[in-house]
């Protein structure tokens, strides 16, 4: 697999699609911390570790849902492996006017758009979410 963060975001829209409470997604490092901002920004209602068919580990992430329609309408990669997008601080786009969030890695870690802006760091824009 070239590109495991896309995976994990096709695996959340899919599920979504189907209405499903939960997905599973190979574990992984990177994987985690974009996990961990999804549920910092209230997107996800969270995930656990937990060992997959295959013996490998894996994350079963717990899609959220109002009134009926997933809380994520929109997910986008947007630095793939053929094209990495590298911004400075000031230049991270805000999705939706804010509404959205865009999910970067930054030398301090992966974080939303927001917190990079006021740490006054860029970074990697891995993707966004609407």
């Amino acid at each position: 697999m070239n590109d495991p963060i896309g995976d994990m975001l096709t695996r959340i829209r899919n599920g979504q699609l189907r209405g499903k409470s939960t997905v599973d997604t190979p574990a992984s490092k990177l994987r985690a911390w974009v996990l961990d901002v999804l549920a910092d920004e209230g997107y996800i209602r969270g995930y656990e570790s937990k060992s997959g068919n295959d013996g490998h580990p894996a994350f079963e992430i717990s899609l959220k849902y109002y009134e009926g329609t997933p809380v994520i309408r929109e997910v986008k990669r947007v630095s793939k492996p053929g094209r990495r997008v590298y911004l400075g601080a000031k230049d991270i786009p805000t999705v939706r006017q804010g509404l959205g969030v865009s999910i970067v890695s930054t030398p301090k870690g992966v974080m939303s758009d927001a917190n990079a802006r006021s740490q006054n760091v860029g970074g990697e824009v891995l993707c966004t979410v609407f």
